[in-house]
């Protein structure tokens, strides 16, 4: 039996599952939830898988956490933070040249969904299928795209200037940016079964994905 499907079988709710059941009470269960979430998605997660894989009982998370929407509402808001302070650290770099930062913030964006191989396929089905769900997260997403669009606008104005760049619209590249990363663990379950061999692993694959996502983007901008 595989580590995946060892980890998706129902636990013991006297102890829980694992890998959770050396984390406090409040942590096991917003673990568990998350697990719970990404693997199903909102509408099929259930509070006692949650309770069980935390080795707590139904009535415990409800002391917690009261509902499955607040739980959901926490693991989106922890996602959307780890984004902004990757991101954040990326790009307010004043002692980095301008490509340096863009490359530095494509790299942790990558490291980001890498380590939440699961977010991109997550948030698009839960869009598609309730698209008021952009309501929880939509003051947070403009405020990480805006920070980062700006530092964008001000070191693009001032590359163009200086002769060092080709012009090229913030937005646009920041959509490049991410569209490339994002496709990469979007379909990485489909990509596994013919890309990952030739490179020997999964994070070879990986990083070297990671590489090429940099250097279009470098050949992009520089003359």
């Amino acid at each position: 039996m595989t580590k995946k499907e060892k980890d998706k079988m129902p636990a013991n709710p006297e102890t829980g599952n694992a890998k959770f059941k050396e984390k406090s009470k409040e942590q096991a269960i917003l673990e568990a939830a998350e697990h719970e979430f990404m693997e199903k998605g909102f509408e099929a997660a259930k509070t006692t898988n949650i309770a069980s894989l935390a080795g707590v009982t139904h009535a415990m998370l409800h002391y917690y956490y009261r509902t499955k929407e607040n739980l959901f509402d926490m693991i989106f808001e922890k996602k959307t933070r780890l984004l902004e302070e990757s991101l954040f650290s990326a790009f307010d770099r004043p002692d980095l040249p301008f490509c340096e930062k863009i490359r530095n913030g494509i790299e942790a964006h990558f490291d980001f969904l890498r380590a939440n191989p699961t977010l991109p396929r997550f948030v698009v089905n839960e869009l598609i299928s309730k698209p008021m769900r952009l309501a929880l997260v939509e003051d947070k997403i403009k405020n990480i795209a805006g920070h980062v669009l700006a530092k964008l606008s001000e070191g693009i104005e001032r590359e163009v200037a200086q002769g060092t760049i080709h012009p090229v619209d913030p937005l646009t590249l920041l959509i490049d940016m991410a569209s490339m990363n994002v496709f990469v663990f979007a379909v990485l379950p489909f990509l596994r079964t013919f890309a990952v061999e030739p490179y020997g692993s999964e994070e070879a694959f990986l990083e070297a994905r990671k590489k090429e996502n940099v250097e279009i983007i470098m050949r992009r901008l520089k003359r």
